[in-house]
């Protein structure tokens, strides 16, 4: 694929021939920066994370694959979040760290997103986390002594010679939005409010049989994420009532049709709030057009296309801080996929064959 769109890179004869010399010799190959950025960039344009508007071609991909130490990578974390927030306007970046190798498997994050806000057994935060949160309490982390509804998670980076380690997110590189109504000033006293950058830190990006476990990547928000799944969701913030309370909504009944109200607002006041601080954002219209462009267009699924993929595994340990990838017994494994592995076969049927 990549020598297909760049005529100038040479003989992909050449390069193939030399990728399965590597293979003998190591089990593995390394992507050269220029592949590794064009199946990046694949990688995230078929993805469906990818909103309207991210010009995919020119996305720029931080090339860190010699970061293996979790202090490392939690620190270049922090630094996506910055450069991808950008004061408001938006960068879409991917972050590459250290790859699966047949001797060295890569650092993973065990978090769903950079930024996610705990949920206390009390019923204050976000219960989509509430699990996650009592498993980071019981690795030590300690929360603010005044809790409120918006408390930063730790990020959890876990290494194979490290374990699982927790990096406090340095509050001056989140960027929060505060929530206001355009045309109901009570609107603001709810306290509402979101960071600004969804960056996506558990899925694994694999380009030509070769995982990532570790690769955050972010685009920017669609306000329906925001004011419609993670605010007014019964199984998230639940904000719906308050707000619909604070509109004089009726709630005595579902028939009135109040929580469908309140959700609008929700969604009203996000789009408006991150206009108004100038933070890009895509409405759910919009996003739809894009969306069914992208169905429409897309390549069929196939295990050999550059593809950030999310394992049963790394989704449950976003939500409830387990299991270790590196535990005794873990069920992850490590061998090389795909293209990769096919290539791996077929030099051990040559050297079979040359016996």
């Amino acid at each position: 694929m990549f020598h297909v769109a760049h005529s100038e890179a040479g003989s992909v004869s050449a390069r193939i021939a030399q990728v399965r010399a590597e293979v003998a010799d190591t089990g593995t190959y390394r992507h050269t920066t220029n592949e590794l950025a064009y199946g990046a960039r694949i990688a995230l344009r078929d993805s469906g994370w990818c909103t309207s508007g991210v010009p995919w071609r020119r996305l720029k991909v931080r090339d860190l694959r010699g970061y293996r130490n979790a202090a490392a990578v939690a620190g270049e974390c922090v630094e996506h979040l910055r450069l991808a927030t950008n004061e408001g306007e938006i960068r879409p970046l991917v972050t590459v760290f250290a790859p699966d190798t047949p001797g060295t498997p890569g650092p993973c994050i065990w978090n769903e997103q950079l930024i996610r806000y705990a949920g206390y057994s009390d019923g204050m935060g976000d219960p989509r986390y509430a699990q996650f949160t009592d498993t980071m309490q019981g690795m030590g982390w300690v929360p603010p002594d005044d809790r409120s509804r918006f408390d930063y998670l730790p990020l959890v980076v876990e290494t194979a010679h490290e374990g699982a380690r927790l990096f406090t997110m340095p509050r001056e590189v989140v960027h929060e939005v505060p929530l206001e109504h355009p045309d109901i000033p009570e609107f603001a006293e709810l306290g509402l409010r979101w960071h600004s950058t969804p960056v996506i830190s558990n899925m694994r990006l694999t380009i030509g049989g070769i995982n990532y476990p570790a690769a955050p990547f972010n685009s920017w928000f669609v306000g329906a994420e925001i004011g419609a799944r993670s605010l007014a969701d019964e199984g998230a913030y639940g904000a719906a009532r308050e707000v619909a309370e604070a509109l004089g909504l009726d709630t005595s009944s579902e028939r009135t049709l109040w929580r469908d109200l309140a959700t609008v607002h929700l969604n009203r006041a996000v789009l408006h709030s991150f206009d108004k601080a100038q933070v890009t954002i895509t409405d759910h219209h919009a996003e739809a057009l894009h969306r069914l462009a992208w169905l429409r267009s897309r390549q069929k699924p196939s295990p050999a296309r550059p593809a950030f993929r999310l394992d049963p595994v790394a989704a449950q340990r976003a939500r409830t801080g387990g299991p270790a990838r590196f535990a005794p017994g873990a069920v992850e494994e490590t061998r090389p996929h795909g293209r990769l592995a096919e290539l791996m076969r077929l030099h051990s049927l040559a050297a079979e064959a040359s016996a």
